[in-house]
């Protein structure tokens, strides 16, 4: 990759106050060893309920390089990672966590695998080192992403990547709620590739990513980008008119044959239970992609900036 270009790193920030600090003094040390580069620092306040936008402020008021943004409230890590897009200004935007698990000293492996051939390179790790939960999590994201937006399978999706600015540049003009950062990736380009990198584990803190925070990703990538869902409700609705059909017939022609018979009420309640919950899981479904249609048709916001603190170097370079 050539050097003495500049490289923008994107950092959602959330509970992350104890930690904040050691990751961009890892990224200064690395980039201290690459002088070839230039480098800026992009740190996001995803409304978090500690003293995490004190800390980036202190960060970005320390240092020129480092650029605080401060959203009003908690609007989630992707709607925070796109908040950090609009003030970026590097050729290269490098993706990493808050936490110290995408190891910033690592940043130069997905940095050299971006060949010309590839516009986004993603971490392969070797063994991640996060808790059990949120690696089911991520396991089932993965099989939804080659279902549902065409991901190639042997692609893994991490939160740790690099990207071309042109890349970026088309991501943002999503503006609408509910971003899947992923799903943009993939809408843009095929170009996509991976780099071995180590996952470090987690020094302090617990992770913040929940049952309702995973569940509300599963439900970007359901509803934002890709019919399918709607799709296999259809599918799901004829095969199981067809089975209710054949048993219809089996049932008028077994009376004609065996007139004493009585089909029982357990199993007809429960059939009935079990078609009335599959009706309602499909009218949810398709009740979440209205509401989200309604949402965006309201212009609700992808995110919205309280502060953003930067230095008058940082302000003349935009």
């Amino acid at each position: 990759m050539e050097a003495d270009k500049k490289i923008s790193f994107v950092i959602p920030c959330y509970r992350s106050q104890d930690t904040i600090g050691d990751v961009v003094g890892d990224i200064h040390q690395v980039m201290g060893e690459h002088l070839s580069w230039r480098y800026e620092v992009v740190l996001v306040n995803d409304g978090s309920p500690d003293d995490t936008s004190g800390a980036i402020a202190a960060l970005a008021r320390a240092d020129s390089r480092v650029v605080a943004v401060d959203l009003m409230r908690n609007f989630g890590q992707a709607s925070a990672i796109m908040a950090a897009y609009h003030y970026v200004s590097g050729d290269i935007i490098v993706n990493l966590d808050d936490d110290g698990q995408t190891d910033p000293k690592q940043v130069f492996r997905l940095i050299d695998a971006l060949t010309p051939d590839l516009d986004v390179v993603y971490a392969r790790y070797d063994s991640k080192k996060h808790n059990a939960f949120r690696n089911f999590g991520s396991k089932v994201n993965d099989i939804m992403a080659d279902h549902l937006i065409g991901k190639p399978r042997e692609l893994i999706f991490t939160s740790y990547f690099c990207a071309r600015r042109q890349v970026v540049d088309e991501m943002i003009k999503y503006d609408k709620p509910y971003p899947y950062i992923d799903g943009l990736v993939m809408r843009v380009t095929r170009r996509v590739g991976t780099a071995a990198v180590h996952h470090k584990e987690r020094e302090e803190g617990e992770s913040g990513y929940t049952f309702r925070k995973l569940l509300g990703l599963w439900m970007d990538g359901f509803t934002a980008f890709s019919v399918k869902p709607l799709r296999i409700a259809t599918i799901f609705g004829f095969i199981v008119a067809l089975v209710g059909f054949i048993y219809g017939i089996y049932t008028i022609i077994n009376q004609f044959i065996h007139p004493s018979d009585v089909s029982g009420w357990p199993s007809l309640i429960s059939t009935l239970v079990f078609l009335g919950g599959m009706i309602m899981v499909l009218l949810g479904l398709v009740g979440e992609y209205v509401g989200r249609i309604y949402i965006s048709q309201n212009n609700a916001p992808q995110f919205i900036v309280r502060d953003v603190i930067k230095t008058e170097d940082q302000a003349d370079e935009k």
